[in-house]
């Protein structure tokens, strides 16, 4: 199942629970970044007020498989604040520009599931920009990743050369997204497994 939280619709909290849990154990557990984490359970940064939104994907038990947050650009975001050294120009802003961040696969799935997953939210992602007047996305990545969602098969470009900040290889980026884009992600071999049809808002 799909679930949204935003200005108007609120997933339940057992959904954001499992959520903040999953991103702790992959970002701080697994990856092992310097993020704030509460009660010892919960990576939660100060993005997470109430301009976040975030698509949750669950099974039926809602227990987290994948998820994203994504932030105004009008406001404060990650790309706007703290890495703007990877921009070559401006950084892309403004009321249809929206930054994707913490993309999080729960680390218990195996390679075949992660895969549909991964594709699921992609897909996620791009529909709900179609349907709440959002015409761009930009994030921040590590090259792997980075080269990745370049190659997804939609309207995607760097926004500069990635560079190396601390030990990571960091790049910005920028998505367009247009009506054409579920198409062209599904052309790239992104697939929108069947999971998306059972969608809560």
């Amino acid at each position: 199942m799909l679930f949204t939280h935003d200005d108007e619709s609120a997933a339940s909290d057992k959904v954001m629970r499992a959520m903040f849990e999953a991103r702790k154990r992959v970002f701080v557990d697994l990856l092992g970044w310097d993020l704030p984490v509460l009660a010892g359970l919960y990576e939660v940064d100060q993005y997470d007020d109430g301009h976040a939104r975030y698509l949750i994907l669950t099974d039926t038990d809602q227990n987290h498989l994948a998820s994203a947050r994504i932030l105004p650009t009008t406001g404060p975001h990650i790309l706007g604040e703290l890495f703007l050294e990877l921009c070559e120009a401006s950084v892309p802003s403004g009321p249809d520009t929206w930054e994707i961040s913490r993309f999080c696969l729960e680390r218990r799935l195996r390679a075949p599931e992660r895969r549909r997953c991964r594709d699921a939210l992609v897909t996620a992602l791009a529909h709900y920009a179609l349907a709440n007047g959002i015409t761009t996305y930009t994030g921040v990545a590590e090259q792997g990743w980075l080269e990745q969602i370049l190659a997804f098969g939609w309207q995607a470009e760097p926004l500069g050369r990635p560079n190396r900040i601390g030990t990571l290889a960091l790049g910005a980026l920028r998505i367009t997204i247009t009506p054409d884009t579920p198409r062209l992600l599904a052309a790239g071999g992104i697939q929108a497994p069947a999971m998306l049809d059972q969608a809560a808002a």
